[in-house]
């Protein structure tokens, strides 16, 4: 038996059909819970089939910046919604509505000062 790699190189990679980004943790000072990913994922599941959510802690470095911020990314990958620009334009902004009333939801039942 052959093991998986555990780091490997990717060169392709195809862009979501819609990506959303959550700032959380610069609202909320902390990480989202698995539990408030679940109610998220709930939410959105009322606008789209299927989605991926993915919370991510984010380090920017380099030689005149370094920064740590808690991301939670919201994809909507090709052929799960209506392509259609008018269509995806009106599941972007109710899929924003509804992540950021998520995330200041989260923010204000528990909020960690930083």
């Amino acid at each position: 038996m052959v093991d998986p790699p555990i780091a490997f190189a990717t060169h392709v990679h195809d862009a979501p059909a819609v990506e959303v980004r959550v700032n959380f943790g610069m609202l909320a000072g902390r990480e989202a819970t698995p539990a408030e990913i679940d109610d998220l994922a709930a939410v959105l599941l009322t606008a789209a089939p299927h989605v991926s959510i993915i919370s991510e802690q984010r380090h920017e470095i380099g030689p005149d910046v370094e920064a740590s911020l808690h991301q939670v990314r919201i994809e909507l990958e090709h052929g799960v919604v209506d392509e259609n620009p008018a269509a995806l334009d009106s599941l972007e902004r109710a899929l924003v509505e509804a992540a950021e009333r998520w995330a200041v939801h989260c923010a204000a039942a528990r909020h960690v000062d930083v």
